[in-house]
């Protein structure tokens, strides 16, 4: 493999290849968890692609436990999930997208690796492994995620602009990936989340609210508060307020404090 996986991992990963050969479906590991292991992250869950049905694959995966694992399958959206006690590992079938503005959900079809690594939404995340007998372990990284990784860089595999505007969604875990890995958007894909703002809109609050508890979360919030604001999205999210952020000190600590009047304000450390 090329990349760190306990043996846990390469035993289950080696039962994936082996479910693959049987019904001649190619298989792949492919995003946050390629990332994280490359970066050096703690990481729960798995992401598997095959070129064909993903259900199927699922099922033929859990048969070669002892006991069987359950599979929780979700037919409208050609997804499985196997829990396994060191890991979550989720099926689906490759597929490439589009969309339609007014809706961040996309039409799909079957697709090729190379079609749903396209469709990712940064280079970090479009990175897979080849769990297939011919080349097993193999990195396979077309947008040069890797290198991005080494220079701690967040860009996406196409044009930003379209990425965006595609799933605006997207704009927003970006913010939320530079403050949750220390990671700096680059100057283009920044760019493209100011002039796509707008498209905020669409997304649902639910989904909102999920980023930013999660940046929330993360090491240093204040960083992505502050690209949040410089981007205008804060301005989208929260409409009619007035927003500003003040540098101040607490107790000997840089902060700043984000007003966002007339509900609330938060303090975040710099």
């Amino acid at each position: 493999m090329q990349i760190p996986c306990t043996e846990k991992e390469e035993f289950l990963f080696n039962q994936i290849a082996a479910a693959a050969q049987k019904l001649q479906m190619p298989s792949f590991l492919i995003g946050g968890f390629v990332r994280d292991k490359l970066i050096g992250r703690q990481t729960k869950d798995a992401d598997i692609v095959c070129i064909g049905d993903g259900i199927a694959m699922a099922h033929e995966v859990a048969s070669l436990f002892s006991p069987k694992p359950v599979v929780a399958y979700f037919k409208n959206f050609g997804t499985a999930q196997i829990r396994l006690p060191e890991l979550e590992v989720e099926f689906v079938g490759a597929r490439k997208e589009s969309y339609r503005s007014e809706s961040r959900k996309p039409e799909v079809v079957p697709g090729t690796i190379k079609e749903d690594q396209d469709r990712r939404d940064f280079t970090i995340n479009a990175m897979a492994i080849s769990l297939n007998q011919e080349n097993f372990g193999v990195l396979i990284d077309p947008f040069n995620g890797v290198q991005d990784i080494a220079d701690k860089i967040i860009k996406t595999p196409l044009a930003p602009l379209q990425t965006f505007s595609d799933d605006p969604l997207r704009m927003m875990r970006a913010i939320r990936f530079a403050a949750q890995l220390g990671f700096t958007i680059s100057p283009e894909t920044f760019q493209a989340i100011t002039d796509n703002v707008h498209r905020i809109k669409i997304v649902s609050q639910e989904r909102i609210t999920e980023e930013l508890n999660k940046i929330m979360l993360s090491p240093q919030p204040s960083v992505g508060w502050d690209l949040l604001f410089r981007s205008k999205l804060l301005h989208e999210i929260f409409p009619q307020r007035w927003i500003c952020m003040v540098p101040n000190i607490l107790m000997g600590k840089a902060i700043k404090i984000i007003f966002i009047i007339p509900c609330r304000y938060w303090i975040i450390s710099l």
